[in-house]
């Protein structure tokens, strides 16, 4: 593991393989990169022969906390964006599921100086998928910080880890002015509310349609309500250059992982990505050149 700085901010990353061709590996909700399956996802993909970056968004695991940018997905994709171009490590195949699926987006969109291609499972989507989303991720600090400041949110048991990991976020958090953090986190929920012109939060339907490059999606579980069918059969039909593909898993993956996770919280939602790799590596040979 190594700790770069990007933009003022510390973000723990490693590289996996000695491929010429890197990919970045970004996980879902503010799950680090040491869950289960990423890093063997990063294996896989280098055994065939490519280099795999895995690393910590801001608010995530070793690297440092940032309450700025339009969204927090927005904020993490410029950083990885940035990242790439530290590292000199572009133009980079950039993938993700779920929270990732949607950093990898807007990091190729916003940024196709660095992007190769771009592959998704697990995008969010639907209403009730999206709202509950903007809960999640800010419902507890916006709690927390009205009713008592900075103080409440580092007690807050989602931010343990990144404070334990980074000592130095604990001075991050109560650095800010409370309102000023209320107010990002309100700009932040407010993202995941649907909207009739961006698809995917923070991402303008135009901004997508104009996206060109090669694009593998895969299709999500109908069983799924957090991460909808229709969501990724729209977004191939919007980018114009993306294949939809379905899963090399059933359509419950989802819930089945979730039930795992509630058994043995230690085997993780992303335990089975490395079943992705040939289909990945299958499709940027046909597709990447």
């Amino acid at each position: 593991m190594t700790i770069a700085t990007v933009n003022g901010l510390d973000i723990a990353y490693e590289l996996i393989g000695e491929g010429e061709e890197t990919w970045t590996i970004t996980p879902g909700g503010r799950f680090t990169k040491e869950s289960p399956g990423v890093r063997e996802l990063a294996e896989a993909l280098a055994a065939g022969g490519r280099r795999a970056l895995v690393w910590d968004r801001p608010n995530v695991g070793e690297s440092s906390v940032c309450f700025e940018g339009a969204t927090e997905s927005g904020m993490q994709a410029d950083t990885l964006a940035q990242l790439l171009r530290q590292l000199d490590v572009g133009p980079a195949v950039i993938i993700g599921g779920s929270g990732g699926a949607r950093v990898s987006l807007l990091t190729a969109v916003r940024h196709p100086d660095v992007t190769k291609g771009l592959a998704m499972w697990w995008v969010s989507g639907g209403t009730f998928g999206l709202m509950s989303l903007g809960v999640h991720y800010c419902g507890e600090s916006i709690r927390a910080v009205w009713n008592g400041g900075m103080e409440a949110v580092v007690e807050l048991p989602e931010w343990q880890e990144v404070l334990e990991r980074n000592p130095g976020n604990r001075a991050r958090f109560l650095a800010m002015d409370p309102q000023e953090f209320r107010a990002v986190m309100d700009r932040w929920m407010l993202a995941y509310c649907p909207s009739s012109d961006a698809f995917v939060p923070g991402l303008p339907d135009a901004d997508a349609r104009a996206f060109t490059l090669p694009t593998l999606v895969f299709r999500s579980g109908a069983s799924d309500m957090h991460h909808t069918r229709e969501t990724t059969e729209r977004l191939a039909e919007m980018l114009p250059n993306a294949r939809l593909v379905e899963p090399p898993w059933p359509d419950t993956a989802w819930i089945d992982r979730q039930a795992a996770v509630r058994a043995d919280p230690t085997t993780g939602l992303f335990a089975e990505w490395p079943m992705l790799a040939p289909q990945l590596l299958e499709w940027a040979d046909s597709a990447l050149g």
